[in-house]
């Protein structure tokens, strides 16, 4: 264990991070309608339009919308079918938070430190890849049926992550300030 001296005869005892987080990569919503929440987010909070998932983009069981403002990123993600994950969520609890996505330097060392110590897993590391380059997703539960996933994302350089494309949107109103998650409850 590493330890810190100070000036006088005391020895501070210092500990590594076993799970050094960067920030928070985006927050997901699982919602009835991702267009209209979109839209909603954009009027009322100065959210600007960054990228799109759907059917047109080979993703055929649900649509995303991932607006952003400074460092503050959100999917909004609507199930294109009944009986889902994502369509039962939203049944029971109406519109709400299901991810919240952690920036890491390595995904599958965030998902073994936190199982081994008796998180429960929610997704084993998985790559996804597309011509932008690859991230490395992972994940576990925490409370309810929120998640927490571990994204590593230094080797992709698209627009948010394989299987979105860019969304252009006339409709860009101003920012209203907001900077980045302080925290989620």
């Amino acid at each position: 264990m590493p330890s810190i001296s100070t000036s006088g005869a005391e020895t501070i005892q210092t500990t590594m991070d076993f799970l050094p987080l960067q920030g928070t990569d985006y927050v997901e919503f699982y919602v009835a309608n991702a267009k209209q929440a979109a839209h909603f987010y954009k009027t009322a909070f100065g959210f600007q339009s960054l990228a799109y998932a759907g059917p047109e983009t080979g993703v055929m069981d649900r649509v995303s919308y991932v607006i952003r403002q400074e460092k503050l990123t959100f999917m909004l993600t609507t199930s294109l079918r009944m009986n889902t994950e994502i369509a039962d969520h939203v049944y029971k609890h109406g519109d709400g938070v299901k991810v919240l996505a952690l920036k890491v330097q390595d995904a599958a060392d965030a998902w073994q430190q936190t199982t081994a110590r008796g998180g429960k897993s929610y997704l084993e590391p998985v790559t996804l890849s597309d011509e932008n380059g690859e991230i490395i997703l992972s994940g576990i539960h925490t409370y309810g049926e929120t998640v927490h996933l571990f994204v590593e994302r230094q080797n992709y350089n698209g627009v948010f992550m394989p299987g979105f494309r860019e969304w252009k949107s006339g409709y860009n109103p101003a920012p209203t300030g907001l900077l980045y998650v302080d925290h989620c409850v």
